[in-house]
Formats: structure tokens, C-alpha cells, sequence
């Protein structure tokens, strides 16, 4: 009787060694990570990092702008300015006809942080768009505590009514949109390159 439970009990043994010992091996054959990179692409599924198109360019947010809407994204920023022609400078300065004026300078001597001051130019559409985006990014090391607006249509609507405060800039014309035909002309080059390429059909006559 003892023989025989001992047989019994070291088959069991065995048996459980081998499935721990399966259950490892398969472990290390078969795994759930995802690759780095996919094998194929799926429709309607974008790499991480990878963002959607661009939106509409300045130029043509600016020439829809609604300056109506721009006053209400200042009301943000009227904590610390004024934008009134003789109003006062603040936490920040006075930004009556701030468009077209160099940066950093005058403002009945606001004390511009030298971060800014080394900007140089001139306060275009382009440079207050940048600005407004991120102050941080535009001139590193500047006193302003503002962390930028993220909407591109705010920023033109508030350019285009800080631009109506003293500045009166023309504003742009909205950028044209691609030709319609440019892939037609560029379907219609490749095809005469085929052509070229092929040989002659007609054979050269016989001497």
C-alpha cells in the first residue's frame, strides 16, 4: 500500500512540475506588450504625437475677424492693462496703439523686463499673435505671468479689436486657397513622363 502511494505521489510531483515548467515557456513565447512600431496601418488611427491638419492661417483669421468678440477675450487681460487712449499703465502698460509700435519701448515708461526689450522688431500682427500665444515662448525670462491663449480664433478677434484701440493697421486679405488644379497639372506631367518613357510603337521600316 505504501509503494503504491508513494507512486501515485511522485506522479503527481511530476505532473506539477511540468505544467510550472509549460506555464514559464509560454509565458516568454507569448506576450501582450505592443510593438514599438505597428506592423500595418489602421484607418482612422493616428501615431501618438502625430496631430490633426492646421487650422485656418492668421491672415485669414484676421480677415473674418469679429472685433466684438475680441473686446470680450480683453476683458482676460484688463486686470492688468488698459487699452484706452491717456489710460493708465497698470501691472502691465497702457496698450492704446500698440500695433505698428516697437516692442518693448515707451508707454509713458512702463518698465519693460530686458527679456522683452531684446525682442527688437516692431508689434506686427504676426509677433502679437506669437506673443499672445505664449509669452514664455516669445521672449523666455519675461515678467508677464500670462500663459498665452490657445484658441487662434480668440487671438485674431483680440488683435483685430486692439488693433481698432489707436493702431487702425489695414488688416490682410485672407490667403488664397490652393489651385484646384495643381494635382490635375501634376497627374497630367507624370502621365507625358510615362509616355516619353514608353517605346516607340512603330516599327523602323525595313532596308
Amino acid at each position: 500500500m505504501d509503494d503504491r502511494f508513494n507512486t501515485f505521489a511522485g506522479w503527481a510531483l511530476f505532473a506539477g512540475i511540468i505544467a510550472l515548467g509549460g506555464g514559464i515557456v509560454a509565458s516568454k513565447m507569448f506576450h501582450s506588450e505592443r510593438p514599438e512600431e505597428m506592423g500595418y496601418a489602421i484607418a482612422g488611427v493616428e501615431a501618438e504625437g502625430e496631430g490633426g491638419a492646421a487650422g485656418p492661417s492668421l491672415n485669414t483669421l484676421l480677415s473674418k475677424a469679429d472685433v466684438a468678440k475680441g473686446e470680450k477675450v480683453f476683458a482676460k487681460c484688463a486686470a492688468c492693462h488698459t487699452a484706452n487712449q491717456g489710460g493708465a499703465n497698470g501691472i502691465g502698460p497702457n496698450l492704446f496703439a500698440t500695433l505698428g509700435e516697437p516692442i518693448g519701448q515707451g508707454k509713458a515708461g512702463f518698465a519693460f523686463s530686458d527679456a522683452l526689450k531684446k525682442v527688437g522688431g516692431n508689434w506686427t500682427f504676426e509677433a502679437m499673435d506669437k506673443w499672445l500665444t505664449s509669452p514664455r515662448d516669445f521672449a523666455p525670462g519675461t515678467k508677464m505671468t500670462f500663459a498665452g491663449l490657445g484658441n487662434a480664433e480668440d487671438r485674431a478677434n483680440l488683435i483685430a479689436w486692439l488693433n481698432t484701440q489707436g493702431s487702425n493697421l489695414p488688416l490682410p486679405a485672407a490667403d488664397a486657397p490652393a489651385a484646384a488644379g495643381a494635382d490635375a497639372n501634376a497627374a497630367n506631367a507624370a502621365e507625358g513622363a510615362d509616355n516619353a518613357a514608353a517605346p516607340a510603337n512603330a516599327a523602323a521600316p525595313a532596308k
